[in-house]
């Protein structure tokens, strides 16, 4: 998947500051979109003006705006790259090659599969000379993915759906593995539900997996995977694909050896 520059700036008229970031396409109206909206009191018919008037966006409804160009590529060249809040600087030229993985080619994702991010086009090639194949997926990774539990009861947290895909090569390199009992390895946590969606007999489509402690994995025999915020989805499917125990251990010695956490940070690999 690829990001898009879905972080928008903008003024409401009376010259107040505004930032959104664009979420869902309505599939109705190109021009209108979900957004999460700050600050939160604008009023649904506010209008709000981009690149100094000369195009401009009105509230439609909570959490929804709708542009006045229908021009997907016009929306998204007024965007930055949508970099976590805990990042706190504004983005720069260098996170449009930084966030995105060397092998993104789908647009779709609001946030970066940041354990792709570890990956260049050199150790790509040694891992294949090692006889290693790579296969590639595609998740649009939404709001879903980072949004934090905030339920006690972790069962009672609900997905959205998120768009993935697994094209006919990668599905014969499962396959394969499969057949041979090679091990799986998943390249970041959005993958691993891909991979264990696409087990539930789904290659193409809308996926609102949570994966919690207590889920039995079926397809994927390893994992590797950043350092993750507390009370995300991405940290509650690590416990699961490890055990508790082992996670916290891990993180402990993480922090205690002063590794780098969340997107630009370091990784870990769970065989």
């Amino acid at each position: 998947t690829m990001v898009l520059s879905c972080r928008l700036k903008a003024k409401r008229l009376t010259g107040g500051k505004v930032e959104l970031l664009l979420l869902n396409q309505n599939q109705n109206d190109n021009r209108t979109f979900d957004a999460l909206i700050k600050p939160s009191r604008i009023k649904i018919g506010e209008k709000i003006i981009f690149d100094g008037g000369k195009i401009y966006g009105t509230v439609s409804a909570e959490k929804q705006i709708t542009f006045s160009t229908a021009s997907i590529n016009t929306i998204y060249n007024l965007g930055m790259m949508p970099l976590p809040p805990y990042i706190k600087r504004e983005p720069e030229k260098l996170d449009n090659i930084c966030y995105q993985t060397v092998y993104a080619v789908n647009p779709g994702a609001i946030a970066s599969p940041t354990a792709g991010l570890h990956f260049t086009k050199e150790l790509m090639k040694r891992i294949k000379s090692k006889s290693i194949n790579l296969g590639f997926l595609t998740l649009h990774i939404g709001y879903s993915t980072f949004k934090p539990v905030k339920s006690e009861d972790v069962t009672g947290h609900r997905m959205e759906k998120e768009y993935f895909n697994i094209p006919e090569s990668t599905q014969r390199l499962i396959e394969e593995a499969q057949y041979k009992k090679s091990r799986i390895v998943a390249v970041g946590t959005t993958s691993l539900r891909a991979l264990e969606s696409y087990d539930s007999k789904m290659k193409d489509g809308y996926t609102d997996l949570f994966i919690y402690p207590g889920y039995k994995f079926k397809l994927v025999d390893c994992l590797l995977t950043n350092f993750h915020l507390p009370r995300t989805t991405l940290f509650i499917l690590a416990c699961a694909f490890a055990g508790n125990k082992l996670i916290k251990k891990a993180y402990q010695e993480a922090i205690d050896k002063k590794y780098r956490f969340y997107s630009y940070g370091d990784a870990m690999l769970i065989l």
